[in-house]
């Protein structure tokens, strides 16, 4: 065996505990959502057009793309009458690669009819302390150097409140200045999650995508981010449901995607006419590496995957 052959055999059998984690942990998901009623699903990974969005770039196939998430397909799936669904499907984003992110990673996504996404909290609140408890962290996680409490309840905070906590600049000044994700990565996401999970909920309505608009606050979004040590690891929100305005959002993303002279998407026509008949409910998509990083006590991505790019 040469000397790159026994790199590679000792890079792949160091993770041996970390693959059998991993394998535990999806085995552990599964069993909470199949409980719970829920249905799987697998989609097509190559797709005519992703969903329009401002800050996220997908990867080509021939004209085709490599789904950014499955989301169109698994809410065309909820329109038509599957109320449950779960799918833990491997995505693909453009010039993401660092310690924590891989052009290739794999998402657990779920869709609930008639949920809102103070529901869906909850519900990934209790399949994450069951996981936890699966993988024998009942009461607590140890992740770099942090011990966090993994026991109920978790902690809920508002964009606004945070803002008003960490930023030096108002929510409203980086929304202006178009500073919300550097004020978040600098100076808010280090605090969230620390002592106990945390909830980032109702999120501007500039950062909706496809979130509903609230209707006691239109200035804001039903959306919500889970942290833990700091980490981000879920992005969840009641599901838009108004065809028109979420057409509307589509052609402003779609224009500022042109200016960055992104790649074309054409409008998923064929998700609008399925969002006219779609129910009332909340969808979650949460990173499985990410989630695998805390469990495995690692700050590198590339530590619990078998190959990283990079290795191929």
């Amino acid at each position: 065996m040469n000397k790159s052959h026994q790199d590679d055999h000792f890079s792949l059998t160091r993770k041996t505990h970390s693959l059998q984690l991993r394998a535990k942990l999806i085995q552990s998901i599964r069993h909470f959502l199949f409980q719970h009623n829920f249905l799987e699903v697998e989609t097509p990974l190559r797709i005519p057009s992703p969903a329009p969005e401002e800050h996220i770039e997908a990867i080509t196939s021939d004209d085709w793309f490599l789904q950014t998430s499955p989301e169109l397909c698994m809410k065309r799936l909820l329109s038509a009458g599957f109320p449950r669904i779960f799918q833990i499907s491997h995505c693909f984003r453009a010039a993401e690669r660092g310690d924590k992110h891989l052009p290739e990673f794999t998402m657990l996504e779920w869709y609930v009819a008639g949920f809102d996404y103070h529901q869906l909290m909850d519900q990934c609140q209790a399949l994450l302390i069951a996981a936890f408890k699966d993988m024998g962290n009942d009461q607590e996680i140890a992740w770099q150097n942090k011990k966090i409490c993994v026991a109920s309840p978790w902690e809920r905070i508002s964009v606004a409140d945070v803002f008003s906590k960490y930023s030096p600049i108002s929510l409203q000044q980086a929304l202006n200045q178009d500073k919300f994700d550097e004020i978040m990565v600098e100076y808010i996401e280090p605090y969230l999650g620390i002592d106990r999970p945390t909830y980032l909920y109702d999120y501007p309505i500039k950062l909706a995508a496809l979130a509903k608009t609230k209707k006691s606050d239109p200035t804001v979004a039903e959306r919500f981010e889970l942290y833990i040590g700091g980490l981000e690891l879920a992005n969840g929100f009641s599901e838009l449901t108004d065809v028109n305005e979420q057409r509307q959002r589509f052609a402003e993303a779609l224009k500022a995607r042109a200016v960055k002279k992104w790649a074309h998407y054409e409008m998923p026509e064929k998700f609008l006419q399925a969002l006219q008949i779609m129910p009332p409910s909340s969808g979650i998509a949460l990173g499985i590496d990410r989630l695998m990083m805390i469990l495995a006590d690692t700050g590198k991505i590339d530590d619990v995957v078998a190959f990283s790019p990079e290795s191929l």
